[in-house]
């Protein structure tokens, strides 16, 4: 472990944007997922959420060619569980869809504690899932193709959501909890020194300035 490499890591912990996430709704090709969970990683969200499909698909497993050391993914049985958990905490539920009620993903304040749904690659979210969210966002779109794929759809926001961030300084102050910050700082410096850690049961040790272990 450099310090330099100590350093780049406590940046991206102070970077990650606790309270805004992705909800998968029902996604299930891998390479979707995997490309939705590496833009989330880009962005600094450090949560995602998925409900996998149960019929007609293969399981679809977390595997983000690396990005799984980064973002956690949680899974959940129906959409209308997720849906409620974030709601009580008090985020807007944004899902991407077609509909009358539909506005451009440009026009939403994503300053806000904000979880953005996708759905899944054929048929886009549920009939019920559209009634549950808050807004129903749309990306403009001026040629032949009537959407983008999933995972570019959901990167497109992302980053618009991100940019917002930026102008609004949300990036220039930690939002991790520290109990998290120091779990996470640990595990990513050292993750077999960790695991063994945590084998054991045994509380992690503190780390100086620069990432050694104090003595």
């Amino acid at each position: 472990m450099t310090p330099e490499r100590y350093n780049k890591i406590k940046q991206v912990l102070h970077n990650r944007q606790m309270d805004l996430t992705v909800i998968m709704d029902n996604i299930h090709k891998p390479h979707n997922f995997n490309a939705i969970v590496r833009t989330c990683d880009a962005v600094g969200i450090q949560d995602v959420q998925y409900v996998p499909v149960t019929k007609g698909y293969r399981q679809l497993n977390y595997y983000a060619k690396g990005s799984q050391k980064w973002v956690e993914a949680h899974k959940y049985d129906k959409f209308t569980t997720v849906a409620k958990e974030y709601k009580a905490k008090g985020y807007q539920l944004l899902a991407a869809h077609f509909s009358d009620q539909a506005i451009d993903y440009r026009k939403i304040d994503y300053t806000i504690p904000t979880a953005i749904v996708m759905g899944t690659e054929l048929k886009g979210i549920s009939d019920e899932t559209a009634r549950i969210v808050d807004k129903h966002i749309i990306v403009p779109m001026h040629g032949m193709i009537a959407s983008l794929n999933v995972s570019v759809a959901c990167a497109v926001i992302l980053f618009e959501a991100q940019q917002q961030r930026l102008a609004a300084g949300l990036y220039n102050k930690r939002a991790m909890p520290d109990e998290r910050y120091n779990k996470l700082l640990f595990e990513w410096s050292y993750p077999r020194i960790a695991r063994m850690f945590r084998e054991k049961n045994e509380a992690y040790p503190a780390l100086d300035e620069d990432g050694y272990f104090q003595e």
